[in-house]
């Protein structure tokens, strides 16, 4: 199973730049170049990703050479990561749950996540808003929406499952499992992603107010928790100011223990703003 999870994530990963690639020819071929614009612009963002994993690299003691500088500024560098944690794993065989694996595959995890918040999130609120709002039709945008929320469910689901290696006693998750909680993270965001296009659709601009009311709710609700992730005080003030734009669109578990009473506290705060924003 462990060796399945970066086979499966590079295989997304390679199916959703590659629809984000189509998306990007079709609106330049076919001259829509406000849509072409704005999805080269939800590229960007990726690279905060890159630059962390470079970081990474030389914090585990590894020099990055010229040619793994230019994977990163292709922004395949998480490419390279999974491939050496495939790699890892066919080496030590049966002994891979034991070692670097279970490291590596943690690091590549979060910073997949970390990716697909920042990238592929925009990418996917603005798809579905073309394929909603400006063109039914439209097939190569369509598909990339679609791959794109498979992506960023599939990240969730592997941060969480790597999360719960951590925890002790824990063993890896079964593969009925990690169906469960693909389709379940799969059907939350795209609900709420639905949810957020058709008020754009409708109210227009109105639709950042909503956002912007679920996301102090949320931040200040993080303050209440006081998550002690983060030492410092600024640096702490802006992870609960991220943590809570993230939980517009999903739920991440930032504390230890029982999360039973924060989940329904979040479901009960985002399904009355979403189901009656006024």
């Amino acid at each position: 199973m462990r060796g399945a999870i970066p086979g499966l994530s590079l295989a997304l990963l390679a199916a959703e730049r590659g629809a984000r690639l189509c998306a990007i020819i079709h609106y330049l071929v076919h001259g829509q170049l406000d849509w072409f614009g704005l999805t080269v612009a939800c590229v960007v963002p990726g690279y905060a990703s890159q630059l962390l994993s470079i970081l990474w690299f030389r914090a585990d003691g590894h020099q990055p050479g010229c040619w793994l500088l230019v994977l990163h500024l292709l922004q395949l560098g998480l490419w390279k990561r999974y491939w050496d944690v495939l790699r890892m794993a066919a080496e030590m065989g049966g002994s891979a749950c034991a070692g670097e694996v279970p490291t590596r595959l943690g690091d590549v995890c979060v910073l997949q996540l970390l990716e697909a918040l920042l990238q592929t999130l925009p990418h996917l609120l603005l798809q579905a808003y073309v394929v909603l709002a400006v063109d039914p039709a439209g097939f190569i945008p369509g598909v990339s929406a679609g791959l794109s929320l498979l992506s960023l469910a599939w990240a969730l689901v592997s941060y969480s499952h790597f999360t719960c290696l951590l925890k002790p006693g824990h063993l890896s998750l079964p593969a009925t499992a990690m169906l469960c909680l693909l389709l379940w993270r799969t059907g939350m965001l795209g609900t709420r992603v639905l949810a957020l296009v058709l008020f754009a659709r409708l109210y227009s601009f109105w639709v950042f107010a909503v956002a912007g009311v679920h996301w102090l709710l949320m931040s200040f609700w993080l303050v209440g928790q006081q998550t002690d992730i983060v030492a410092q005080p600024c640096r702490w003030r802006l992870f609960n100011c991220l943590v809570g734009a993230v939980y517009i669109f999903c739920y991440i578990n930032v504390r230890p223990g029982p999360s039973k009473t924060r989940v329904s506290v979040f479901y009960a705060v985002s399904t009355r703003i979403f189901v009656n924003p006024h």
